[in-house]
């Protein structure tokens, strides 16, 4: 391929990357500090990039170089950030996925697709006390913040403003279409978190303890609604023009890793989970190819539950049900 082939692909690939309503001449004129008359010669082919600038774009767009060169590599670009132990490291965390769901939603067509190892952590910020519990849960225990040593639990320790950043990511959620597949196991992660604490005595009240397993039924009724009526939408409120599309489906053989993978447009974008909380992103095209083939291959092995099949979705349901009831016996 020649230097002029190559970067035509590079720069048609950074446009399937830009919302429709971006300019790509705009952003390469802005990101390399040049004029929009070069931005448009470079995109045009008749001046070349030089490597300074060619790194630049690579670190913007998070490109692999490796496929436009053709250079037969094992090696995949990820993005991300680690979660520090900080005050702020959670409100941190929740703006960075308000930031990617925001994004997603900028495309008009997209879908997300999620595999479920707990219950959707996006969905437990909508109810204000179990949003609270994942929070101190996480803050203490995932990311060992000083400050939470020797720190009981109590419902109310959860921040307004904490609450309603939540709020904003579980509606940008709602709005992009979606594919979760669940496992029976996926409710186990929460009970098994609030049990924890009930052994260890973490709770200020014993009636907290009770309360949260009441939030939890509530939050997984509200699921099976979502699944009934296969849209999303908040506790409390209908679905909307805005209600993106809910299609819940059950393995029962394979456990996910809670990771995402995005369709936006021509493009695909894989979100990994990885050390309970943190994740890496990559738009590289082998990789999210074979993960969106992994994917469709498992739902083809899953039973679809949300808008038909109202006999598998009860008895599936019921089963969360049941699992919450026992464990708030103990």
């Amino acid at each position: 391929m020649e230097p002029t082939d190559i970067q035509a692909a590079i720069f048609q690939h950074i446009k399937s990357l830009l919302p429709q309503h971006k300019s790509m001449v705009d952003e390469v004129a802005d990101l390399l500090h040049i004029s929009l008359d070069s931005a448009y010669r470079r995109i045009r082919g008749e001046k070349q990039i030089s490597l300074d600038e060619m790194q630049k774009l690579a670190i913007q767009y998070k490109i692999s170089l490796d496929q436009f060169l053709h250079l037969q590599s094992n090696s995949f670009i990820f993005s991300g950030s680690l979660t520090s132990p900080g005050d702020s490291a959670f409100d941190d965390w929740l703006k960075s996925i308000y930031q990617n769901f925001s994004y997603l939603n900028t495309f008009k067509n997209r879908h997300l697709y999620f595999l479920t190892k707990d219950i959707p952590f996006t969905t437990h910020f909508q109810i204000p006390e179990l949003a609270s519990f994942k929070y101190f849960f996480w803050k203490k225990t995932i990311l060992q913040n000083e400050a939470m040593k020797g720190v009981k639990f109590s419902i109310n320790d959860l921040s307004k403003e904490t609450f309603e950043l939540g709020k904003k990511v579980v509606r940008e959620y709602n709005k992009i279409p979606g594919t979760e597949v669940w496992n029976l196991e996926s409710i186990n992660s929460t009970i098994r978190q609030i049990e924890y604490y009930r052994e260890a005595k973490l709770f200020t009240s014993p009636s907290d303890v009770f309360l949260l397993y009441e939030k939890v039924d509530e939050l997984i009724r509200h699921l099976e609604i979502q699944a009934e009526t296969g849209k999303k939408f908040l506790i409390g409120e209908l679905p909307t023009d805005e209600s993106g599309e809910y299609n819940l489906l059950h393995n029962d053989l394979i456990l996910g890793d809670n990771s995402f993978l995005a369709l936006a447009d021509d493009q695909k974008i894989a979100f990994i989970s990885h050390s309970v909380i943190n994740y890496i992103v990559t738009k590289d095209n082998r990789f999210c190819n074979y993960r969106y083939n992994s994917i469709l291959n498992l739902i083809s092995k899953s039973t679809q539950i949300s808008k038909v099949g109202e006999k598998e979705r009860s008895r599936f349901f019921n089963r969360f049900y049941d699992k919450i009831r026992l464990s708030s016996r103990l």
